[in-house]
């Protein structure tokens, strides 16, 4: 998921990020509830991730997990880590195997500011844990909500969780990066008749809030 953020990383208390890495894990277990609904036909469905299939999408949202854990646990400079591979017979138990993967690599970092090297987002600095958690967080509130609309299915995520996704997406900066060839977002959307905070969410994230899937 290459996202281009700047700015200072403020230090982060340490119970906020406990809480951080708390609703990150409800975030990743939403989209494995998810993905528990598909079937292997629904893996060929479009996505509202431009020219992605549901079965692309799963493969992402997988390496990002075991890229994320690598860099939880030191080792996200590798980028065999970070590699798409091929779905196995079973795509969606590979997918929650993944998930717990990296739930149990950020129990392991301590401080919020313990440096993570992601080289998908920059190669010449790190960033520190309450940040890259956050970035994945918002990663997979959005992708729930794609997999949801693929599947035809209804995605409400809590307020709490939306409480801490809403100011995450807002400081994804909105310029050229997000055109780039595999950018996870798109240019941001007017946010004006938005009903509700995941509709600003998606929004600023370059997400129609009503793209349906196509009829088939």
């Amino acid at each position: 998921m290459p996202m281009n953020i700047d700015g200072e990383d403020a230090p982060a208390p340490h119970a906020d990020f406990a809480r951080l890495r708390r609703l990150n894990a409800r975030a990743v277990r939403d989209s494995v509830a998810l993905m528990r609904r598909t079937t292997p036909g629904d893996l060929r469905r479009p996505t509202p991730c431009s020219a992605w299939t549901l079965a692309d999408l799963l493969a992402h949202m997988t390496a990002q997990h075991n890229g994320f854990a690598a860099a939880a646990l030191g080792h996200g400079q590798d980028l065999s880590h970070w590699s798409v591979g091929p779905l196995d017979e079973d795509p969606v138990a590979q997918y929650r195997t993944a998930t717990e993967q990296a739930i149990a690599a950020f129990a392991t970092v301590e401080s919020p500011d313990r440096a993570f090297t992601l080289p998908e987002f920059s190669r010449a600095r790190t960033f520190p844990a309450a940040r890259a958690i956050g970035f994945h967080l918002i990663d997979h509130v959005v992708h729930s909500w794609d997999i949801a609309r693929t599947l035809g299915l209804t995605y409400t995520p809590d307020a709490e969780l939306l409480q801490a996704a809403e100011p995450i997406a807002r400081a994804v900066p909105d310029d050229d990066s997000r055109l780039a060839p595999g950018s996870a977002f798109g240019p941001g959307l007017s946010a004006d008749h938005c009903t509700g905070p995941l509709e600003t969410i998606l929004a600023t994230l370059g997400r129609a809030p009503d793209w349906c899937a196509p009829l088939r």
